[in-house]
């Protein structure tokens, strides 16, 4: 779902988790990295992660409010069968919420924007 979702939306970009800039991001904005879908708006200073990223993407693609409640309700169902399916080997962490994004995540967003997949989302590129 998200895949087809981040198809429908043209300023979000994809990361791996795994990546250093990812990393470096969600340390800065967690302390400790959540193994989790997370979406960054800088626009709007906000992180959302787990369900909230999942419920936040489905929105911004355009899918109906129904799809959106059934990806949140259904969000760790769903995150492990794709962790089983990728062979990721770890289940999501328990991080579902909206943040105010952290000056130090803030600091790093060019970073990661440039390195997410297929396009360069910096809104200054």
């Amino acid at each position: 779902m998200a895949a087809k979702a981040l198809e429908q939306v043209d300023d979000i970009g994809a990361i791996s988790w795994y990546d250093e800039s990812a990393q470096s991001f969600l340390t800065a904005q967690f302390d400790e990295p959540p193994f989790a879908m997370v979406l960054v708006d800088r626009p709007a200073q906000q992180v959302y992660a787990g369900r909230a990223a999942a419920e936040e993407l489905a929105g911004r693609a355009g899918l109906p409010d129904l799809v959106g409640s059934l990806v949140r309700d259904n969000y760790e169902k769903i995150a492990h069968v794709v962790g089983l399916a990728s062979g990721r080997g770890r289940e999501p962490d328990d991080v579902h919420e909206r943040y105010v994004l952290a000056d130090d995540a803030q600091d790093r967003f060019d970073t990661l924007a440039k390195d997410a997949v297929d396009r360069d989302i910096r809104a200054d590129a």
